[in-house]
Protein backbone atom coordinates (compact mmCIF):
# COMPACT_ATOMS: atom_id res chain seq x y z
CA UNK A 1 0.00 0.00 0.00
CA UNK A 2 1.62 3.07 -0.97
CA UNK A 3 0.00 6.53 0.34
CA UNK A 4 1.40 9.59 0.47
CA UNK A 5 3.40 10.56 3.61
CA UNK A 6 1.69 13.08 6.51
CA UNK A 7 -0.28 14.16 9.46
CA UNK A 8 -2.53 11.13 10.39
CA UNK A 9 -5.35 12.35 9.00
CA UNK A 10 -9.13 10.54 9.43
CA UNK A 11 -9.05 9.99 5.80
CA UNK A 12 -5.89 8.08 6.50
CA UNK A 13 -7.01 6.24 9.14
CA UNK A 14 -10.34 5.26 7.73
CA UNK A 15 -8.25 4.20 4.10
CA UNK A 16 -6.26 1.92 6.08
CA UNK A 17 -8.67 0.66 8.28
CA UNK A 18 -9.21 -2.85 8.81
CA UNK A 19 -6.37 -4.12 6.18
CA UNK A 20 -3.90 -1.96 8.46
CA UNK A 21 -0.73 -3.55 9.23
CA UNK A 22 1.21 -2.62 12.03
CA UNK A 23 4.76 -4.47 12.71
CA UNK A 24 6.36 -4.26 15.55
CA UNK A 25 10.41 -4.47 15.78
CA UNK A 26 11.29 -5.83 19.35
CA UNK A 27 12.99 -7.89 22.18
CA UNK A 28 11.28 -10.42 24.10
CA UNK A 29 13.21 -12.15 26.52
CA UNK A 30 12.24 -15.30 29.18
CA UNK A 31 11.02 -14.42 32.53
CA UNK A 32 11.88 -16.21 35.75
CA UNK A 33 10.08 -15.52 38.99
CA UNK A 34 9.96 -16.58 42.62
CA UNK A 35 6.83 -19.37 42.99
CA UNK A 36 4.82 -18.01 45.70
CA UNK A 37 4.44 -20.41 48.51
CA UNK A 38 6.27 -23.48 47.43
CA UNK A 39 9.58 -23.96 49.75
CA UNK A 40 12.99 -23.80 48.67
CA UNK A 41 15.18 -26.32 49.34
CA UNK A 42 19.15 -26.21 50.03
CA UNK A 43 19.92 -26.67 46.32
CA UNK A 44 17.09 -25.30 44.43
CA UNK A 45 14.24 -22.78 44.16
CA UNK A 46 10.92 -23.54 42.52
CA UNK A 47 10.30 -20.61 39.97
CA UNK A 48 7.70 -19.52 37.38
CA UNK A 49 8.21 -19.67 33.80
CA UNK A 50 7.29 -17.02 31.45
CA UNK A 51 8.57 -14.61 28.95
CA UNK A 52 8.23 -10.85 28.64
CA UNK A 53 9.11 -7.83 26.82
CA UNK A 54 7.49 -4.71 25.86
CA UNK A 55 6.54 -4.76 22.26
CA UNK A 56 5.58 -8.05 22.27
CA UNK A 57 3.15 -6.89 25.42
CA UNK A 58 1.73 -4.19 22.64
CA UNK A 59 1.61 -6.92 19.56
CA UNK A 60 -0.51 -9.62 22.10
CA UNK A 61 -2.69 -7.04 23.10
CA UNK A 62 -3.48 -5.73 19.19
CA UNK A 63 -4.04 -9.17 18.48
CA UNK A 64 -6.90 -9.21 21.09
CA UNK A 65 -8.30 -6.54 19.60
CA UNK A 66 -8.62 -7.43 16.07
CA UNK A 67 -5.65 -6.81 14.12
CA UNK A 68 -2.98 -8.63 13.37
CA UNK A 69 0.41 -7.36 14.12
CA UNK A 70 3.12 -9.09 13.00
CA UNK A 71 6.25 -9.29 15.87
CA UNK A 72 10.09 -8.69 13.87
CA UNK A 73 12.89 -10.22 16.56
CA UNK A 74 15.59 -13.02 16.38
CA UNK A 75 15.05 -15.91 19.20
CA UNK A 76 17.62 -18.64 18.96
CA UNK A 77 16.82 -22.27 18.03
CA UNK A 78 16.42 -23.94 21.04
CA UNK A 79 12.98 -25.36 22.54
CA UNK A 80 11.56 -22.63 25.15
CA UNK A 81 12.54 -19.96 21.54
CA UNK A 82 10.12 -22.64 19.70
CA UNK A 83 8.08 -22.20 22.65
CA UNK A 84 7.65 -18.66 22.90
CA UNK A 85 6.99 -18.69 19.05
CA UNK A 86 4.30 -20.86 19.21
CA UNK A 87 2.45 -18.75 22.11
CA UNK A 88 2.68 -16.12 19.55
CA UNK A 89 1.52 -17.71 17.26
CA UNK A 90 -1.74 -19.12 19.09
CA UNK A 91 -2.58 -15.16 20.61
CA UNK A 92 -2.88 -14.20 16.48
CA UNK A 93 0.61 -12.53 15.62
CA UNK A 94 2.17 -13.13 12.42
CA UNK A 95 5.20 -14.71 13.13
CA UNK A 96 6.74 -14.35 9.84
CA UNK A 97 9.50 -12.43 10.35
CA UNK A 98 10.39 -14.10 13.78
CA UNK A 99 13.88 -15.52 12.81
CA UNK A 100 15.26 -18.58 14.99
CA UNK A 101 19.41 -18.52 14.89
CA UNK A 102 21.24 -21.82 14.88
CA UNK A 103 22.82 -21.89 18.56
CA UNK A 104 21.74 -18.83 19.88
CA UNK A 105 19.53 -18.52 23.09
CA UNK A 106 16.74 -16.01 23.82
CA UNK A 107 17.59 -13.66 26.91
CA UNK A 108 16.74 -14.10 30.27
CA UNK A 109 15.58 -11.95 33.11
CA UNK A 110 14.65 -12.91 36.93
CA UNK A 111 12.41 -11.16 38.87
CA UNK A 112 13.34 -10.79 43.14
CA UNK A 113 10.02 -9.34 44.51
CA UNK A 114 10.76 -8.04 48.56
CA UNK A 115 7.98 -8.44 51.27
CA UNK A 116 6.87 -4.78 50.46
CA UNK A 117 6.18 -6.19 47.19
CA UNK A 118 8.64 -3.91 45.69
CA UNK A 119 10.25 -5.49 42.54
CA UNK A 120 13.77 -6.02 41.32
CA UNK A 121 14.97 -6.97 37.76
CA UNK A 122 18.55 -9.01 37.00
CA UNK A 123 19.04 -9.60 33.18
CA UNK A 124 21.25 -11.90 31.11
CA UNK A 125 21.15 -10.20 27.81
CA UNK A 126 24.18 -9.09 26.36
CA UNK A 127 24.13 -12.16 24.04
CA UNK A 128 20.70 -11.88 22.70
CA UNK A 129 20.15 -12.92 19.15
CA UNK A 130 17.98 -10.07 18.58
CA UNK A 131 20.64 -7.39 19.57
CA UNK A 132 22.40 -8.27 15.95
CA UNK A 133 18.83 -8.47 13.83
CA UNK A 134 20.51 -6.10 11.22
CA UNK A 135 23.85 -6.76 11.34
CA UNK A 136 24.45 -8.98 8.59
CA UNK A 137 23.39 -6.75 5.24
CA UNK A 138 21.62 -9.40 3.41
CA UNK A 139 19.56 -10.44 6.16
CA UNK A 140 18.73 -6.75 7.13
CA UNK A 141 17.34 -6.19 3.01
CA UNK A 142 16.07 -9.17 2.75
CA UNK A 143 13.64 -8.11 6.05
CA UNK A 144 13.74 -4.53 5.17
CA UNK A 145 11.59 -5.47 1.58
CA UNK A 146 9.47 -7.53 3.62
CA UNK A 147 8.60 -4.87 6.06
CA UNK A 148 8.17 -2.51 2.93
CA UNK A 149 4.45 -3.75 2.46
CA UNK A 150 3.53 -3.08 5.99
CA UNK A 151 1.74 0.28 6.95
CA UNK A 152 2.90 0.98 10.24
CA UNK A 153 6.58 0.22 12.04
CA UNK A 154 6.11 0.32 16.01
CA UNK A 155 9.33 0.80 17.49
CA UNK A 156 10.38 1.44 21.29
CA UNK A 157 13.14 2.62 22.99
CA UNK A 158 14.11 -0.78 24.21
CA UNK A 159 14.35 -1.63 20.66
CA UNK A 160 16.81 1.33 19.95
CA UNK A 161 18.91 0.68 23.22
CA UNK A 162 19.40 -3.75 22.73
CA UNK A 163 20.11 -3.20 19.09
CA UNK A 164 23.98 -3.40 18.19
CA UNK A 165 25.45 -0.05 17.39
CA UNK A 166 25.24 -1.38 13.70
CA UNK A 167 21.74 -2.41 13.46
CA UNK A 168 20.48 0.14 15.27
CA UNK A 169 22.29 2.80 12.27
CA UNK A 170 21.35 0.16 9.79
CA UNK A 171 17.29 0.83 11.12
CA UNK A 172 17.72 4.40 11.17
CA UNK A 173 19.07 4.65 7.44
CA UNK A 174 16.44 2.56 6.05
CA UNK A 175 13.74 4.42 7.65
CA UNK A 176 13.48 7.45 5.70
CA UNK A 177 13.33 5.09 2.43
CA UNK A 178 10.09 3.77 4.39
CA UNK A 179 8.55 6.79 5.06
CA UNK A 180 8.92 7.75 1.42
CA UNK A 181 6.90 4.77 0.29
CA UNK A 182 4.31 5.60 2.53
CA UNK A 183 5.21 3.52 5.31
CA UNK A 184 4.43 5.13 8.98
CA UNK A 185 6.34 5.09 11.71
CA UNK A 186 5.15 4.91 16.07
CA UNK A 187 8.07 5.37 18.60
CA UNK A 188 7.28 4.61 22.23
CA UNK A 189 10.18 6.24 24.18
CA UNK A 190 10.65 3.86 27.07
CA UNK A 191 13.17 4.82 28.22
CA UNK A 192 15.41 2.60 30.56
CA UNK A 193 19.39 4.30 30.95
CA UNK A 194 20.75 1.00 31.95
CA UNK A 195 20.66 -0.23 28.97
CA UNK A 196 22.35 2.35 27.42
CA UNK A 197 26.44 3.35 27.51
CA UNK A 198 25.32 7.17 28.30
CA UNK A 199 22.70 10.28 28.39
CA UNK A 200 24.52 11.87 25.68
CA UNK A 201 24.24 8.91 23.26
CA UNK A 202 20.78 8.10 24.12
CA UNK A 203 19.55 11.97 23.50
CA UNK A 204 21.22 11.71 20.19
CA UNK A 205 19.86 8.54 19.15
CA UNK A 206 16.22 9.70 20.55
CA UNK A 207 16.17 13.10 18.75
CA UNK A 208 16.82 11.61 15.74
CA UNK A 209 14.33 8.69 15.55
CA UNK A 210 11.94 11.57 16.56
CA UNK A 211 12.82 13.22 13.59
CA UNK A 212 11.80 10.13 11.78
CA UNK A 213 8.37 9.63 13.53
CA UNK A 214 4.87 10.60 12.63
CA UNK A 215 3.11 8.78 15.47
CA UNK A 216 4.78 9.55 19.10
CA UNK A 217 3.34 7.86 22.11
CA UNK A 218 5.99 9.24 24.94
CA UNK A 219 5.83 8.66 28.60
CA UNK A 220 6.07 12.11 30.16
CA UNK A 221 8.13 10.56 33.05
CA UNK A 222 10.26 8.51 30.68
CA UNK A 223 11.36 11.97 28.77
CA UNK A 224 11.93 14.04 31.61
CA UNK A 225 14.69 11.43 32.81
CA UNK A 226 16.24 11.45 29.78
CA UNK A 227 15.53 15.57 28.86
CA UNK A 228 15.41 16.58 32.00
CA UNK A 229 12.43 18.78 33.35
CA UNK A 230 9.99 19.69 31.32
CA UNK A 231 5.88 20.45 31.09
CA UNK A 232 3.25 18.39 28.53
CA UNK A 233 3.07 21.41 26.48
CA UNK A 234 6.86 21.82 26.01
CA UNK A 235 7.47 17.96 25.21
CA UNK A 236 4.44 18.69 22.36
CA UNK A 237 6.44 21.83 21.26
CA UNK A 238 9.87 20.26 20.66
CA UNK A 239 8.38 16.50 19.44
CA UNK A 240 6.31 19.05 16.60
CA UNK A 241 8.82 21.23 15.75
CA UNK A 242 10.79 17.98 14.78
CA UNK A 243 7.75 16.83 12.66
CA UNK A 244 5.91 14.42 14.53
CA UNK A 245 2.34 14.87 13.86
CA UNK A 246 0.36 13.11 16.15
CA UNK A 247 1.14 12.37 19.51
CA UNK A 248 -0.21 10.53 22.67
CA UNK A 249 1.82 11.65 25.94
CA UNK A 250 0.76 9.08 28.73
CA UNK A 251 1.05 10.62 32.22
CA UNK A 252 0.30 8.09 34.51
CA UNK A 253 -2.23 8.58 37.19
CA UNK A 254 -2.62 11.96 35.50
CA UNK A 255 -4.05 10.64 32.15
CA UNK A 256 -3.01 11.38 28.76
CA UNK A 257 -2.88 14.55 26.27
CA UNK A 258 -3.54 13.92 22.74
CA UNK A 259 -2.19 16.20 20.06
CA UNK A 260 -2.50 16.73 16.46
CA UNK A 261 -4.27 18.74 13.66
CA UNK A 262 -6.63 20.39 14.95
CA UNK A 263 -6.73 18.46 18.20
CA UNK A 264 -5.55 19.58 21.62
CA UNK A 265 -7.49 17.42 24.36
CA UNK A 266 -6.66 15.51 28.25
CA UNK A 267 -7.72 12.12 28.59
CA UNK A 268 -8.16 11.67 32.34
CA UNK A 269 -7.03 8.35 33.75
CA UNK A 270 -9.82 5.87 34.19
CA UNK A 271 -10.21 5.39 37.72
CA UNK A 272 -9.32 2.14 39.06
CA UNK A 273 -7.52 -0.10 41.52
CA UNK A 274 -3.95 -0.47 41.00
CA UNK A 275 -2.82 -3.52 41.78
CA UNK A 276 0.41 -3.72 39.31
CA UNK A 277 1.67 -0.98 36.47
CA UNK A 278 3.85 -3.84 34.52
CA UNK A 279 2.58 -3.38 30.99
CA UNK A 280 0.45 -0.46 31.46
CA UNK A 281 2.13 2.18 28.75
CA UNK A 282 2.49 -1.04 26.29
CA UNK A 283 -1.81 -1.94 26.36
CA UNK A 284 -2.28 1.73 26.50
CA UNK A 285 -0.36 1.87 22.86
CA UNK A 286 -1.90 -1.37 21.92
CA UNK A 287 -5.30 0.24 22.19
CA UNK A 288 -4.73 3.56 20.60
CA UNK A 289 -3.48 2.66 17.27
CA UNK A 290 -6.65 -0.37 17.53
CA UNK A 291 -8.70 2.33 17.92
CA UNK A 292 -7.27 4.58 14.95
CA UNK A 293 -6.78 1.59 12.74
CA UNK A 294 -10.65 2.04 13.17
CA UNK A 295 -11.02 5.22 12.17
CA UNK A 296 -11.72 6.37 15.47
CA UNK A 297 -10.76 10.26 16.28
CA UNK A 298 -7.46 10.23 18.51
CA UNK A 299 -9.48 11.55 21.29
CA UNK A 300 -11.30 8.41 21.16
CA UNK A 301 -8.69 5.79 20.59
CA UNK A 302 -6.78 7.71 23.55
CA UNK A 303 -10.13 6.83 25.94
CA UNK A 304 -10.06 2.95 24.48
CA UNK A 305 -5.78 2.86 25.71
CA UNK A 306 -7.37 4.23 29.17
CA UNK A 307 -9.50 1.73 29.24
CA UNK A 308 -7.56 -1.03 28.41
CA UNK A 309 -4.50 -0.03 30.55
CA UNK A 310 -6.92 0.39 33.39
CA UNK A 311 -7.71 -3.48 32.60
CA UNK A 312 -4.49 -4.48 32.93
CA UNK A 313 -3.04 -2.55 36.00
CA UNK A 314 -5.71 -4.20 38.05
CA UNK A 315 -3.82 -7.71 37.63
CA UNK A 316 -0.63 -8.79 38.51
CA UNK A 317 1.68 -9.49 35.19
CA UNK A 318 2.01 -7.60 32.10
CA UNK A 319 -0.48 -9.62 30.07
CA UNK A 320 -4.21 -10.24 31.71
CA UNK A 321 -6.61 -13.33 30.65
CA UNK A 322 -7.55 -13.11 26.93
CA UNK A 323 -11.29 -13.32 28.13
CA UNK A 324 -10.45 -9.84 29.76
CA UNK A 325 -8.57 -7.77 27.32
CA UNK A 326 -11.13 -8.96 24.42
CA UNK A 327 -14.05 -7.11 26.53
CA UNK A 328 -12.26 -3.88 25.08
CA UNK A 329 -12.30 -5.11 21.34
CA UNK A 330 -16.51 -4.48 21.57
CA UNK A 331 -15.86 -0.78 22.62
CA UNK A 332 -14.23 -0.67 19.03
CA UNK A 333 -15.89 0.42 15.68
CA UNK A 334 -17.40 -3.36 14.50
CA UNK A 335 -16.38 -4.72 17.48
Amino acid sequence: MILTVGSFSREYWNLVGMSMTIAAIGECMLELSKTSGVPASAFSRPVNLAFGGDSLNTCIYLARLGLTPSYVTVLGDDPLSLWMAECWRQEGIDCSRVRHANGELPGLYFIETDEEGERSFFYWRDRAPVKRLLDEESAAAELFETLGSVSMLYVSGITLAVLTEASRERLMAWLPTYRAAGGQVAFDNNFRPKLWRSLEEARNVYRAMYGMTDLALPTLEDEVALFGEMSVDELIGELSALGVTEIAVKQGEHGCRVFGAGVDEHIPVVTTNVVDTTSAGDSFNAGYLAGRARGMAQADAARIGSELASLVIQHRGAIVPAILSKRIAKLLPGG
